[in-house]
């Protein structure tokens, strides 16, 4: 049996479609988990098992898990999927594959920043694997970001869980051949999309900054005009972000009615 745990939050947008999906390209056994905070609960209908859950994201997937272990088989597996994330194309020969040689298949965000770790977008291994590492989504592991300082994200502990076990991952990676996006509308591994940002407007991602922001104005070594060009830089860098989230939350959209619209030519032009 396939369990898959996914989290929506606050907007229900994602869920016909994510359950479209399953339904279109997963062939064997499968019931869905979920938590469906500040969502209408007659949304639940798209689901096998609904749980209560408050607080952070990586938090309720640990909770799922946990509800999944309390009455899954150890041979069964769980399928962490994010809520704006759903298969393309039948995902189990790649998971069959993958686990053959290794305790878990998992999407690696190499294109954000160069992140070493699993990604809960889209996360495969069995129940007794998960229960054995012990699994936890949890961000506190750090490695070197961009600039040298230490960063973490959502799937650090884990990670570091699968070094210190020595458990072997498959890591699957970015696919498109079209890039509307540096990170978003991303395809791994030619089964999984990931819209990415599907709940939240948010500000320019860490790559954004880091690839397409302006660059500051040089600070002159006159005295007093240090406080006044970083001010000058300040207004500069958010008025790029305004202008630039903008027109990505515009394209957001028109990708997201296009797949909602159903049919392949949304997919067509990243593939």
């Amino acid at each position: 049996m396939l369990h898959v745990a996914t989290v929506h939050y606050k907007s229900p947008r994602w869920i016909e479609i994510q359950a479209r999906h399953l339904r279109d390209h997963i062939a064997v056994p499968f019931q869905t988990w979920t938590s469906l905070e500040e969502i209408d609960p007659a949304y639940g209908v798209h689901f096998d098992h609904v749980i209560e859950q408050r607080g952070e994201h990586a938090g309720k997937l640990n909770h799922l898990a946990i509800e999944i272990s309390g009455e899954a088989a150890e041979d069964d597996l769980i399928m962490f999927l994010d809520g704006d994330a759903f298969p393309i194309a039948d995902p189990m020969p790649t998971i069959t594959r993958g686990l053959a040689n290794a305790s878990m298949v998992a999407v690696r965000r190499s294109e954000n920043l160069m992140e070493p770790q699993p990604h809960p977008c889209f996360t495969v291994t069995t129940v007794g694997t998960w229960r054995s590492l012990p699994g936890d989504w949890s961000a506190g592991f750090t490695w070197p970001g961009p600039r040298g300082g230490p960063r973490s994200d959502v799937g650090g502990n884990l990670l570091r869980t699968l070094e210190l076990t020595k458990t072997p991952w498959v890591e699957l990676l970015r696919s498109n051949r079209t890039n509307l996006d540096p990170i978003y509308f991303a395809i791994y591994g030619g089964i999984l999309y990931h819209h990415g940002a599907g709940f939240r407007a948010g500000d320019p991602s860490g790559v954004h900054r880091t690839t397409q922001a302006p660059a500051p104005l040089r600070v002159p070594s006159i005295p007093g005009l240090g406080r006044v060009m970083a001010a000058v830089n300040g207004r500069r860098l958010r008025a790029w972000a305004r202008r630039t989230q903008a027109g990505r939350i515009e394209l957001s959209n028109e990708v997201f009615d296009e797949i909602q619209a159903g049919g392949s030519g949304w997919l067509a032009k990243l593939m």
